[in-house]
């Protein structure tokens, strides 16, 4: 029983990989809000370095268009833990330089997912194995 439910459960993970790997990738600079739903889901941003795509930060969210826009691009360091990180790791120097990284290397992918247990498995596992620069935390 369990191991039909594990198959399951993995299966349905790495469908929902696939598909957020298969998305459109919108540039930061690109970025308005009428590009992005307001729905939930799971989204990956990513740096374009030397033309190498690197995952910089995966997260989820009970509203897109607001977390990608309102928070991640225009938002302050509160809201905007991506900036916040390239601040304090010195790859920016400040939350106006990181805003201008963001716009000119950056890009995000999406997909909509209903569920918060949904979503926060599918984080973990795009996390897993993704391994992206910025978004895995130090234990408690």
């Amino acid at each position: 029983m369990l191991k039909h439910a594990t198959k399951t459960q993995l299966a349905f993970l790495q469908n929902r990989f696939d598909a957020l790997l298969a998305s459109e990738a919108i540039p930061f600079s690109a970025l308005t809000p009428s590009r992005v739903p307001k729905s939930e889901g799971v989204y990956v941003i990513s740096a374009i370095t030397n033309k190498v795509e690197i995952p910089y930060y995966v997260g989820r969210t009970r509203n897109l268009c607001q977390r990608l826009y309102t928070n991640h691009l225009m938002g302050s360091a509160a809201g905007a833990r991506l900036k916040k990180h390239l601040v304090s790791s010195g790859e920016c120097a400040d939350m106006s330089a990181a805003k201008a990284f963001l716009r000119e290397h950056c890009r995000v992918r999406w997909i909509e997912q209903c569920g918060h247990r949904e979503r926060g498995a599918i984080e973990g596992y795009c996390t897993g194995l993704l391994f992206p620069k910025y978004g895995i935390y130090e234990e408690h």
